[in-house]
């Protein structure tokens, strides 16, 4: 049965006050403390917060109001946060207040953790250990454009050091440098350091105190005007249907639990099945004239040449202007009566939506030298604060209830020809020596001594200013957009360039509360239509030989003759034609072995 007025105010009396724009009893409301702050958050029937329904409609005054009263901006509904919420709204006014509370719930979160993270970080073993996320392929010119980055971590006492070659993200390329981040735990404060070793500068940031958040600086305009160009993306899955189970291996009838051996430890392999991930794109308050489409880059070619089926989605609904888009205006009767289905507000959603499905590897070794909650969480803990979203997403990965065992390695197939992995390596630099660091064996344990200089400023770098809150922010958002980028890269079947997926987010526990990212493309400077003509021939010819072509044939191709650069494509042919035969010389040992166990057989009886 539907509510009166009268029982809407009084059981949503914060979101009533919001419905009607009434602003100036709301401020008045606030500040005279009317409601406590479990009361700020509640959530009416649709499942926004005051907050959130304040920037959904658009009502400016109501937002500042509540946001000057400290609600929580890290709100969010259906995984669309409240930043979200404010950049589809298409306000560039409404968006700086919302963002900028943001930065500074972050901010303020960091500080707050501080001293907990310190101890845990003291109080956790030293180790080094060396963690890359790549997308791969059998096919060797394809590994060669394929996305990768590689972190490697030194970690002492309270210090903590990681070195990786993610730079920047500029016109849809990578952009590859040499950074370090060193963060210095002292009491219960904590500076942190960014070096670019090939400019030879170094950024300084103390974590200490915390701005007020009326104080703090409101994003430039130059970030607020990209993101109200730039779609919206949110990816999840449904952890409900993935189920773990251990791989078999051996021919039918003697199989047996699957072992591997990975960077020089035997490991458990296990299967992740019926991983479904979601992946929508809100576009909104993009102009009509920003949408254009993207040119199609080096992969959109490749796997174009691998994958005749399916077309291309249909692009987003085409309208005059965002500004001339009326909002959609229900009654108060129909948003707060929870018996009225599919009850929007605000401004009409323009949402396309993808869902792909898949199945995972996880390599697991129950001896690895690192403990997960003892040693890697404190670290993704630090870099998911002071650094990228993609480690909280790792983070959120480790926390799911994996089977025993540390996640040496994952790995995810997303197309027939490309696979994105994960993994752990060269532990305590025992598999390559690493300056700094010395493994020391003592008796059946290994220890890890770290030097003191790993932490220290080299010579010759000069001071280039204090890290900037509003750097840092700057910095997450590029590396969401990096991630975001190379997730759909890598994705791409034919023509369907906006089809998006977050690696980390394959196995995560929940909905993301921040929007999901993209990432690197190489820089290699070469003639883009020859690469295309070579990477769509060199794949062709792969498949037809795993279809089992003649080798013959294959290397007389006339096609292939009559490319430029004919040295290097038919390297890269000859490599795949090698693992095809090794592949094939596999099967028929297993087939000999087969054959052998059954004559045994026949022969017993």
């Amino acid at each position: 049965m539907p509510m009166s007025a009268d029982e809407v105010s009084e059981t949503f009396p914060i979101h009533w006050l919001v419905w009607h724009n009434n602003y100036e009893e709301l401020r008045v409301a606030l500040n005279n403390k009317k409601w406590s702050s479990e009361e700020l958050e509640t959530l009416d029937p649709r499942g926004r917060t005051p907050l959130l329904l304040a920037v959904t409609l658009g009502y400016n005054e109501c937002v500042h109001a509540l946001l000057s009263a400290g609600v929580n901006v890290c709100c969010e509904r259906d995984g669309w946060t409240a930043v979200q919420e404010a950049t589809a709204r298409g306000d560039c006014g409404l968006l700086a207040a919302v963002l900028a509370r943001r930065d500074h719930a972050r901010h303020a979160a960091r500080v707050a953790a501080l001293p907990a993270l310190l101890r845990r970080l003291s109080l956790a073993p030293d180790f080094y250990v060396e963690m890359k996320w790549e997308f791969t392929s059998w096919i060797p010119l394809v590994s060669r454009i394929c996305p990768f980055d590689t972190y490697r971590v030194y970690k002492r006492g309270a210090n903590v050091r990681v070195d990786t070659t993610l730079l920047g993200f500029h016109d849809n390329q990578w952009e590859r440098g040499d950074r370090t981040y060193i963060f210095s735990g002292q009491g219960d404060s904590a500076k942190l350091l960014e070096l670019d070793h090939i400019a030879g500068t170094v950024w300084t940031e103390r974590v200490e105190g915390s701005v007020s958040a009326d104080e703090w600086p409101l994003p430039q305009a130059s970030h607020l005007s990209h993101r109200l160009r730039t779609p919206v993306h949110i990816n999840y899955l449904d952890t409900d249907k993935i189920c773990f189970e251990r791989s078999k291996s051996g021919i039918w009838g003697w199989r047996q639990d699957k072992m591997e051996n990975v960077n020089g430890y035997e490991c458990k392999v296990f299967s992740a099945n019926n991983v479904e991930i979601v992946s929508k794109t809100r576009w909104e308050h993009v102009p009509r004239s920003e949408r254009r489409t993207v040119r199609a880059p080096p992969l959109a070619g490749l796997l174009a040449a691998a994958d005749d089926e399916g077309a291309p989605p249909p692009p987003p609904p085409d309208r005059e202007d965002v500004a001339d888009m009326p909002d959609l205006n229900p009654s108060w009767e129909q948003y707060f009566d929870e018996s009225v289905e599919e009850c929007e507000i605000g401004r009409p959603r323009e949402i396309t939506s993808k869902v792909k499905k898949f199945r995972a590897t996880l390599w697991l070794c129950e001896d690895y030298p690192l403990e997960l909650q003892e040693q890697i969480m404190p670290i993704l803990d630090l870099m998911a604060s002071i650094s990228s979203p993609h480690f909280v997403k790792l983070k959120d990965f480790i926390q799911l209830q994996l089977p025993s065992g540390f996640p040496v390695k994952i790995e995810i197939p997303i197309f027939h020809v490309i696979n994105a992995r994960i993994s752990f390596g060269n532990i305590f630099a025992r598999d390559t020596s690493v300056r700094y660091v010395e493994c020391v064996p003592e008796g059946d344990r290994l220890t890890c001594l770290i030097d003191d200089t790993c932490f220290a400023i080299g010579r010759g770098y000069r001071e280039a200013g204090p890290v900037s809150e509003d750097r840092i922010a700057s910095i997450a958002d590029d590396d969401e957009e990096l991630l975001h980028y190379a997730i759909q890269q890598s994705l791409m079947e034919a023509g369907t360039q906006r089809d998006q997926v977050d690696v980390w987010e394959a196995l995560r526990g929940a909905r993301p509360a921040t929007p999901t990212p993209p990432a690197l493309v190489s820089t290699v400077n070469v003639d883009e239509d020859l690469e295309q003509t070579m990477l769509q021939r060199a794949i062709a010819e792969s498949l037809r030989s795993a279809a089992g072509a003649d080798e013959e044939q294959k290397e007389e191709s006339p096609e292939v003759e009559t490319v430029e650069g004919d040295d290097e494509l038919k390297a890269a042919l000859a490599l795949s034609a090698a693992e095809h035969e090794a592949r094939r010389a596999q099967i028929r040992d297993e087939q000999k072995a087969l054959d052998e166990v059954l004559r045994l057989s026949m022969n017993d009886k």
